[in-house]
């Protein structure tokens, strides 16, 4: 740092080389699932006509949505190092007590997504208790509460097996789309918001003497974000009816606000909260944490609440897309297919490293492989295999990459 106060800022090169360098330590963050996307768009772009039309790169937000906001709870989770294998009942549940709500009881959808909610958060209470107090591994009370859960879901869906749903807006998440007008307004706001919030954090950095990112890089990589996002937007707000006459199909996805409100809030629990620096502090080391006066137990409780209250928005995504709710809700590959974008998209399983867009990145992975190899064709066997090399590869990925760190 300069006399002045100032705070010395590197070039282009500089930046690159300590980035590099960051990744040889063993710092990668999201690099392989962004690497991994790019590949697999490019493979399977080029092996089928229909994978890169907007119709498809709809249905891949769509498919891929539920499965994102699970994951996005279960990052909590696992940056404290600990697991929960109930998230995909926990989210039949809650959508079973917001469709029975609507449906059976006639209560308006926010009454009922209020205590769908609740539901959630009530059930991460009871697992985030029996682990932090009891000290039950989070594996074996979560691994029961999946078995409970089920049953209960079994229970609330009745003789029937499927509870509908028609409350309009409930439906709307899924099945309509801004129209292009408001969607463009939409990807202005959003981006304008996150240019300003972008350069008053650097100012603020700055001021209080602190480390920046060099401008130039940041304007790069913004722009680069940007480009993206509006190549995304302009592919949804066109037309993807196959007989516009009849029914038109055009504009972002009312899910698509969902999920990034979402990543918002949690991002800046987990990055500009005392409860977020708490996460990591004792997902990097408990004891320290302990040590330090951060109530250890009272955050895994609060992780375990998060982690299922989110499983319960995704329980109303489910509820949206099937138009019901019925005893598979959650279940099937789902909670695995969360766990996998999770730490596909960069979230350690060891605790201590992770950020919410992980989830996003990795589910986009996760719906891509399905998606994909589903129109070339490939049987489900060989989608679940393919699906757990990655989430192995993944793993491995994390285990090397910690064992760099600790090395150094």
């Amino acid at each position: 740092m300069s006399m002045n106060n100032e705070v010395e800022v590197p070039t282009i090169k500089g930046a690159a080389i300590n980035y590099w360098a960051r990744v040889k330590a063993g710092d990668i963050g999201s690099l392989p699932a962004v690497l991994g996307l790019v590949v697999l768009c490019l493979v399977f772009g080029s092996m089928s006509n229909v994978f890169l039309t907007p119709g498809n790169f709809a249905n891949l937000i769509t498919q891929a949505a539920a499965v994102i906001v699970i994951a996005m709870g279960l990052v909590f989770v696992l940056l404290l190092g600990e697991i929960d294998l109930s998230a995909g009942y926990t989210a039949g549940v809650a959508g079973a007590v917001l469709v029975i709500l609507i449906t059976n009881e006639g209560q308006p959808w926010y009454v009922a997504l209020v205590a769908s909610i609740a539901t959630g958060a009530l059930l991460g209470f009871i697992l985030g208790s029996l682990v932090a107090r009891l000290g039950i591994p989070s594996f074996v009370v979560t691994l029961a509460a999946f078995l409970a859960f089920q049953g209960i879901l079994l229970l609330l869906a009745g003789e029937g097996g499927t509870i509908r749903v028609e409350d309009p807006t409930v439906l709307a998440v899924q099945n309509s789309n801004m129209s292009p007008t408001v969607s463009w307004i939409f990807f202005l706001i959003v981006a304008v918001a996150y240019v300003l919030t972008g350069l008053s954090s650097m100012n603020s950095r700055r001021k209080a003497g602190l480390k920046t990112e060099l401008k130039k890089l940041w304007i790069i990589k913004t722009a680069g974000l940007l480009l993206i996002t509006g190549l995304a937007v302009f592919a949804l707000t066109l037309e993807r009816s196959n007989n516009p006459d009849l029914v038109s199909l055009k504009g972002i996805p009312y899910v698509v606000p969902v999920i990034l409100l979402l990543l918002v809030i949690g991002t800046f629990v987990l990055g500009r909260t005392a409860f977020g620096r708490h996460i990591y502090a004792v997902g990097g080391n408990a004891e320290a944490a302990r040590r330090a006066g951060i109530d250890v137990k009272r955050i895994r409780i609060y992780a375990f609440m998060i982690c299922s209250s989110l499983a319960a928005i995704a329980g109303l995504i489910f509820a949206s897309r099937q138009n019901s709710i019925s005893p598979t809700t959650g279940g099937s590959s789902t909670l695995l297919y969360a766990v996998g974008a999770a730490v596909i998209g960069g979230t350690s399983l060891f605790g201590g490293k992770g950020k919410m867009r992980d989830a996003i990145l990795g589910g986009l992975v996760v719906a891509v492989i399905d998606n994909g190899m589903g129109l070339l064709g490939y049987a489900a066997g060989i989608k679940f295999i393919v699906t757990g090399l990655v989430l192995l590869i993944s793993a491995g990925v994390d285990a090397i990459s910690r064992r760099g760190s600790t090395s150094t």
